[in-house]
């Protein structure tokens, strides 16, 4: 499970849980608040109907002739209103009275139960105490929406307080079915309005917080694949110190791969020629013939010339691989370099009779560092002679494609060729094929520096055999640049 699934859930889980709350409790509540608001009014109905019976029976008892004067109008009244989604056009009350003993002496609902004993209900029995009578019966036990409230007061004599009867209204719960229905859907809709509110901002805000460790991941595994990461732009306090520290173990885990990375391969390059040298000074301590000991110190000086140019190779390729700002740059003309690097190797080119050539009429304007690119280009030409014949050429082209290509430089020769299964290793730190005529490798580190070289400047090499035979290494520098090292 992803840490921002787990954000999500655990976010929905006390968000999401709180919201099921609120709103079940809210759907329970409704009914009971509606009911209580009802037995409210009820309750000043009831007793405004008393104040009017008090008035007509003054001290005597209650006459239940005049108290069906009283109401028979009045509940037989019709009248329309809209009250939101419930209409009324009727009285829905039931007004039943008693005598002081309970026994009921009207009551408005047909067929009526007027002689009835009602002193055990519970409204009766304690408005006839004085006290605050009320109760709620269902007219079918099985069915709660069957459900009347009754509440009732005490009728008291004018001049002596005394309880001369109890007034009691009854009214059935089924006219608030509706309103509480309504008001259920409502509370519903708006509980998944805010459950999709809530959904949307926990998937945002899990977003928010698992980003930042997403892309950090991402750069980690990057930097573990060797391939090129840009350490991401985070933006809060903990995670820019987590940022930083991301960076500063990348930083520690390079230079210490680095590091083993160099000292493997150093080892590995100088352990034949110091062998060399240590058997050719084994010889010499014998004291053999001069044209045997003159033989020996030769490859002494050749097997210690090669160490010294791998070290010198790895040094500067070390120098390159480990720059954590772009070199300087400065306007440049590539066609001079060409020329310049062409008339360097003019003597290595006469010796091993090779046709050295520039094709670089026109200037070829760009912006780089001086020293590496002629160093790359020098690189280029040499490695072309090497592999180049006797009687063979060696041409130098550069050209500008114009503003959106960059400027680019060519060496082609007229050798044999790269063979296929060396086409992917020619890159390769310390890789090399057998040099023309001697049969020798070189230290395998030019095309390297090469490719570090223009990578410094977010070029590109590469190097292909041409269909007539022969080889075409070609370097692009583009005209924009923008650093690729942290």
């Amino acid at each position: 499970m992803t840490i921002r699934t787990r954000i999500l859930l655990v976010y929905l889980l006390i968000v999401g849980g709180g919201l099921y709350y609120l709103v079940n409790r809210s759907l329970a509540e409704l009914r009971p608040r509606y009911l209580e608001s009802m037995e409210e009014s009820l309750v000043d109905t009831v007793n405004l109907l008393a104040s009017v019976i008090e008035r007509e029976a003054g001290d005597g008892p209650v006459d239940a002739v005049q108290v069906r004067q009283l109401f028979q109008g009045a509940l037989a009244r019709r009248f329309y209103a809209r009250i939101y989604s419930l209409t009324k056009d009727r009285v829905d009350l039931r007004v039943y009275v008693t005598d002081p003993a309970g026994v009921v002496i009207y009551d408005s609902v047909f067929p009526p139960d007027e002689g009835e004993d009602y002193s055990r209900w519970l409204d009766v029995a304690l408005s006839l105490k004085g006290k605050y009578g009320a109760r709620a019966t269902r007219t079918d036990p099985e069915n709660e929406e069957t459900l009347v409230l009754y509440v009732s007061a005490p009728v008291r004599a004018a001049s002596t307080d005394r309880i001369l009867g109890v007034v009691s209204i009854g009214k059935p719960t089924a006219s608030i079915n509706d309103l509480v229905s309504a008001a259920r859907r409502r509370v519903l809709l708006a509980g998944l309005a805010g459950g999709g509110l809530i959904i949307l901002v926990g998937v945002a805000f899990s977003v928010w917080i698992a980003t930042p460790v997403a892309r950090l991941t991402a750069y980690a595994r990057a930097v573990r694949d060797g391939r090129p990461a840009v350490l991401p732009r985070l933006a809060g306090r903990e995670v820019g110190e987590l940022r930083q520290a991301f960076e500063e173990m990348r930083a520690a885990l390079e230079g210490k791969a680095y590091v083993e990375r160099y000292v493997q391969t150093l080892t590995h390059e100088i352990k034949s020629p110091l062998s060399a040298i240590r058997g050719a000074a084994e010889i010499l301590g014998e004291n053999p013939p001069a044209e045997v000991r003159d033989r020996f110190l030769e490859n002494i000086r050749l097997e210690s010339g090669r160490i010294q140019r791998v070290v010198d190779l790895l040094l500067q390729l070390a120098s390159l691989e480990t720059r954590k700002a772009r070199p300087e740059f400065s306007s440049l003309d590539l066609a001079v370099i060409a020329r310049e690097a062409v008339a360097a190797a003019q003597p290595a080119a006469q010796v091993g009779s090779v046709a050295l050539t520039v094709d670089a009429a026109i200037a070829v304007p760009f912006r780089g560092e001086p020293n590496l690119i002629a160093q790359a280009v020098s690189n280029l030409v040499q490695n072309a002679l090497a592999f180049t014949p006797s009687g063979g050429e060696v041409v130098v082209r550069v050209g500008d494609d114009g503003d959106d290509t960059g400027v680019w430089l060519a060496v082609e020769d007229t050798g044999s060729g790269i063979p296929d299964y060396a086409l992917p290793r020619i890159f390769e730190r310390f890789y090399s094929l057998p040099r023309l005529g001697t049969r020798t490798k070189s230290t395998g580190l030019g095309l390297t520096l090469v490719r570090e070289i223009i990578s410094l400047h977010d070029g590109q090499v590469t190097v292909v055999n041409r269909p007539g035979g022969g080889v075409r290494a070609e370097v692009r520098i583009p005209p924009r640049r923008s650093s690729r090292r942290i």
